[in-house]
């Protein structure tokens, strides 16, 4: 490109062609050309280089009983795996590591590293018996001799490999097969059919509604493991979505049910409970029910196959579950006899908006013994904690009060009537993103703080609500993890301190805390700024905007420790200020803050993050408001192309990846939640307009480039083909990368798309020359 352009000043000096080049375009004043030593610096402080450089990083514990637990002490010889005792403070090996891989080698029929055993879940049989979890796969492990031994308890003889959720007693697990309900002891492996009348699209506890297309069943088991509080799911008339593969000859299909907003059919279900030993079925007595949770977009929003909105009672008689409308604004708390299937509704709650039962998690508790309820609402422009009378409905009185949100009801003491919870912005002059823990008495009285150090706590919490484990951090401090007393706070031990020294070696340093004024003028925004390690005040930084606009998330989303987050610092090395900000319409602040744009998804928080910009620019000379660039993911991607068709004279370049730019096109339960249930107008036009970028795409002026996976089953191809259109139609020049059998991660595109990011915007945005196909490493994640 540039030497065609040097080609047309015929008659002028290649000197003097290059000077009327470079000073001709905005952004092209310096043309330096990096090199790939400048992008291998810059590399060193993706996630995958420099996760391993923190030692004994220990986030989140796992709890094997009510006073042990295991977690993995990783330094500089590889990962370790430990078991603490809550009550004694001691800590013990929790295997012998050397004996475990040499096991799991000769199960898996290639060799184990020792010291990256990447095992996720471990369950205790009896002395020296050990269940593991690598790689998905289930493993029962001996090591009481001399050899130790492994055998993968998915493949055992008559089992297929079904993924299931395991009985409490640890006895059992569930599974769907042929869309039927099964359940496989999981010591012998022998199998039994639960129901019969399952068929395809109208089968039993299915998890693969829209974007989510799991093998996983979706249910909950009674607490003595011998009932199942599951649904029979109903898409058979559901619309359907269509991509099809890159390959020789004719592409494979990938057909799957995907319903839109305004569509007349979505997914329905019929709760029912299944006792399992008598293999008997109780339909509950309630007509079929939106799919839908209280919280989020999928039923499971944890992804673990736990029905979230589902509450066993502990004698296991009698069950709870809150039901909510399509438009999200009305929710009903249900009691069901799980004998008889009679349901009757206990108390239910309407918003003009759309509700949500917490934050972090859904945050309701069925009080059986007490015949309570414990309820979340934002009614007071904040997530606090109320109790109910299931009997007559009527509201006892508040538990919690005052600012601040409840994040996540973490654990219930029914006996002494003490409820625990995370929560934010209830300390005044704290960073409002820092989580602490409290606890109130469900009698109600002022809630007790058990955390108050002024960082971002995470809270791992014993079973029966004995102990907790609080990893300490923030942004530049470290983590530090200490096993305390569940009703004091008080600290009993510490379980590991987390050292950067190996980090810090490299040059890295924390990012940059910001508080910016939003749009209002008033309102406080957080964010992160990132510099270039070899920062020079005297220098202009053209500016890099990363955005994710929720509103279920924001771009930060956490104020705790990360030794990266995604390639922020990365870029920033190339030759850039990096910025990510939280703007109104994301959580974690009040009601009011969080709904700002209910029913307008166009506006993505772009006036907040170019108001926050621009008094930055204001304050920091050394940011080049005259080159901002922006880019983001998924809802990031819509906010990308978003900002460049609404503000083209302030966003210059941007790299929109798998953005769902018209959520006419995207899942309904996503859109009808924010933007509410469309309506079409007489015109031909819908409620939905002002979020649809391809009508907006005409204004484009800078530079974008569009991605998506070409197989992507989360945000389908045709929303950014929506916007192509609209940009040719448009005559609008743009760029655009297909990745051919890619998702909506981009996995074997991962480092090729990066590369790629960095190179658009070191040319578009920086004015300066990439190195020629730079090859970064693979994540090892994707």
């Amino acid at each position: 490109m540039l030497l065609k352009a040097l080609g047309t000043f015929r008659g002028r000096s290649a000197a003097a062609a290059m000077l009327a080049l470079l000073s001709s375009g905005a952004g092209m004043a310096q043309g330096r050309h990096l090199t790939p030593q400048d992008y291998a610096r810059a590399e060193r402080y993706m996630p995958y280089a420099t996760a391993p450089l923190v030692d004994h990083d220990v986030q989140r514990v796992h709890w094997l009983d009510d006073r042990h637990f295991w977690y993995v002490d990783h330094d500089s010889s590889g990962d370790h795996y430990r078991v603490m005792s809550a009550a004694t403070g001691k800590v013990a090996p929790a295997f012998d590591q050397q004996k475990l891989a040499a096991a799991l080698g000769k199960a898996a029929g290639k060799p184990v590293d020792a010291a990256k055993l990447a095992i996720t879940a471990i369950r205790i049989e009896g002395v020296g018996r050990y269940e593991i979890t690598r790689d998905g796969k289930r493993y029962l492990c001996v090591l009481s001799s001399a050899a130790g031994r492994c055998g993968s308890r998915a493949g055992q003889a008559g089992t297929r490999k079904e993924p299931g959720i395991a009985a409490p007693n640890g006895k059992l697990e569930a599974f769907i097969r042929d869309w039927n309900l099964w359940v496989r002891d999981r010591a012998t492996g022998k199998e039994t059919q639960l129901t019969v009348d399952g068929e395809r699209d109208f089968g039993y506890a299915t998890d693969n509604a829209g974007w989510r297309q799991s093998d996983r069943p979706v249910l909950n088991w009674s607490p003595d493991s011998t009932e199942i509080a599951t649904y029979r799911q109903d898409q058979r008339k559901v619309g359907e979505m269509d991509l099809v593969s890159t390959r020789i000859g004719h592409p494979g299909l990938k057909q799957w049910k995907y319903p839109l907003p305004g569509d007349a059919r979505v997914f329905m279900i019929e709760p029912v409970v299944i006792a399992v030993p008598a293999r008997k079925l109780v339909r509950l007595q309630l007509p079929p029910q939106q799919r839908l949770s209280s919280l989020c977009d999928d039923i499971s929003c944890k992804a673990d196959g736990h029905w979230d909105d589902v509450e066993w009672a502990p004698d296991g008689k009698t069950l709870a579950l809150v039901t909510t409308s399509r438009d999200r604004k009305h929710e009903w708390l249900r009691i069901a006899d799980a004998r008889t299937g009679a349901v009757r509704s206990a108390l239910e709650e309407s918003v003009a908006t759309y509700f949500r039962s917490g934050i972090d998690a859904v945050s309701w508790r069925y009080l059986p013994g007490s015949g309570e309820a414990l309820w979340y609402s934002e009614r007071n422009n904040w997530g606090n904690l109320y109790l109910y009378d299931l009997e007559s409905g009527a509201l006892e009185h508040p538990v919690t009060t005052g600012r601040g949100d409840v994040t996540e009801v973490v654990h219930v003491d029914r006996r002494t009537r003490t409820v625990w919870f995370d929560a934010v912005g209830r300390t005044p002059g704290l960073n409002p993103y820092y989580q602490q823990l409290w606890k109130a008495s469900l009698n109600g009285g002022k809630a007790t703080l058990l955390t108050p150090e002024p960082c971002d706590h995470i809270i791992s919490m014993s079973s029966a609500g004995r102990y907790f484990v609080d990893s300490c951090s923030t942004p530049g401090q470290p983590p530090v993890a200490t096993l305390r007393d569940a009703r004091s706070g008080r600290i009993l031990a510490t379980v590991a301190r987390a050292d950067i020294s190996r980090l810090e070696a490299i040059g890295w340093h924390a990012p940059q805390l910001i508080v910016v004024k939003a749009r209002d003028h008033h309102t406080a925004l957080y964010g992160l700024l990132f510099k270039p390690t070899g920062f020079d005040p005297g220098k202009r930084y053209p500016v890099i905007d990363y955005i994710y606009p929720g509103p279920q998330i924001g771009s930060v989303a956490r104020f705790d420790f990360e030794a990266s987050r995604r390639d922020c610092q990365s870029l920033a090395e190339l030759g850039f200020i990096v910025v990510a900000i939280d703007g109104m319409g994301t959580p974690y602040r009040s009601a009011r803050f969080q709904r700002l744009w209910y029913g307008n998804m166009g506006d993505n928080t772009l006036p907040d993050q170019v108001a926050a910009l621009k008094k930055l620019g204001a304050r920091d000379p050394w940011m080049d408001l005259s080159r901002i660039g922006i880019w983001g993911h998924s809802g990031g991607g819509n906010a990308t192309a978003d900002a460049l068709f609404r503000y083209p004279d302030f966003f210059k370049v941007g790299w929109a990846e798998s953005g769902n730019h018209d959520n006419r096109d995207y899942e309904n339960d996503w859109g009808e939640m924010y933007q509410g249930l469309l309506v079409r107008t007489q015109d031909g036009g819908s409620n939905y307009d002002n979020q649809a970028n391809e009508l907006l795409a005409s204004h484009l002026q800078g530079h974008l480039m569009l991605t998506y996976g070409t197989m992507d089953d989360n945000v389908p191809p045709q929303s950014t083909l929506l916007v192509v259109r609209a940009l040719i139609e448009a005559n609008r020049t743009f760029d655009m990368i297909a990745i051919p059998d890619a998702r909506h991660a981009y996995g074997y595109a991962t480092p090729y798309i990066t590369r790629r990011r960095w190179d658009y915007f070191v040319r578009y945005l920086a004015g300066d020359i990439p190195p020629e196909g730079y090859a970064l490493k693979p994540w090892p994640w994707d």
